[in-house]
């Protein structure tokens, strides 16, 4: 069993955009101020056409490529463009809404500025079991102020989406992304297509983190991401 993938219009051919230090999720939103070349030109050709960027971790090391073509992660996130504001030096300010995990499986040669991949979309499993799904809702509810012990709002805030009929990958999606957690360990929740797998890692790391609550958590949506 799975949860439905709200996309529609992907036709398998991701616009690569990436990106240090994020990992871009489903269902979650992101500035982003375009103003390098090369994805400048994406966004206009995004923007002329299905609207999507797909957002990618590059590899460890990919400091000394950034220029060129960094190695990247083969799982990403695609995102769709919701709002859009081109400035007069051409530059772009947009928001992304993620949209599903695709697997990248290859790139394709191209004459534009910025990378192309063939791509499919990848579907989670959902937790089939009705009681287990609330035992986790229970157990996250329960967790929070634990995780979290002075952030009062930011609990709050998270148990009214605990309340809500989302689906415990979306919840668990939301709760990774927002977190000012290391970027190859998002990458691995990422890559989880199990949700109860998802939520157990994520559950045991905070367990043993404990104080990432006393960290400055991230504002959801977050500031703009520089490309």
């Amino acid at each position: 069993m799975s949860e439905p993938t709200p996309l529609s219009g992907f036709n398998g051919r991701a616009r690569l955009f990436p990106l240090p230090n994020l990992v871009f999720f489903p269902h979650v939103m992101q500035p982003l101020h375009i103003f390098e070349p090369r994805y400048r030109q994406m966004t206009t050709d995004a923007l002329a056409g299905d609207r999507m960027i797909t957002l990618v971790l590059p590899r460890p090391g990919w400091e000394k490529d950034y220029a060129d073509q960094p190695a990247i992660h083969s799982v990403a996130c695609v995102g769709r463009i919701m709002a859009e504001q081109q400035l007069d030096d051409g530059r772009f300010n947009i928001l992304l809404r993620g949209m599903a995990r695709i697997q990248i499986t290859e790139e394709i040669p191209t004459s534009k500025l910025y990378r192309v991949a063939r791509a499919s979309v990848l579907e989670e499993n959902a937790v089939a079991d009705e009681m287990l799904a609330q035992q986790w809702r229970t157990t996250l509810i329960e967790k929070m102020p634990t995780w979290f012990p002075t952030q009062g709002e930011v609990v709050g805030q998270l148990r009214k989406l605990l309340d809500t009929e989302l689906g415990l990958g979306t919840l668990c999606d939301i709760i990774a992304f927002a977190l000012p957690l290391d970027a190859e360990f998002k990458q691995h929740l990422l890559e989880e297509l199990d949700v109860e797998a998802r939520l157990a890692r994520l559950h045991d790391f905070l367990e043993v983190s404990k104080s990432v609550g006393e960290q400055v958590l991230r504002k959801f949506p977050p500031e703009f991401s520089m490309n």
